[in-house]
């Protein structure tokens, strides 16, 4: 049974998804541990929240819009019959 080698731009492509979701939590946690040693609670979390939404949601736009360049570029031109 042989096993094949994952395709590397795939990985990359698993990779970058992960980190978006680190991306859109880190922040929340930073907030979090800020309210905690400044008692400003709940201000910086929400801040965190926001910052790490916005973050994240700008890398996946980003993620996106290269995976639709990448599969524009592979598709084969089709000639007219």
């Amino acid at each position: 049974m042989s096993q094949r080698l994952p395709d590397p731009k795939e990985v990359g492509r698993l990779f970058a998804i992960g980190q978006v979701g680190i991306e859109m939590v880190v922040p929340i946690g930073v907030g979090v541990a800020l309210d905690f040693w400044w008692g400003t609670l709940p201000w910086g979390t929400v801040v965190g929240a926001v910052l790490g939404f916005t973050l994240g949601l700008v890398h996946l736009v980003r993620l996106s819009s290269q995976q639709n360049r990448d599969n524009t570029k592979k598709k084969p031109e089709q000639r007219p019959s």
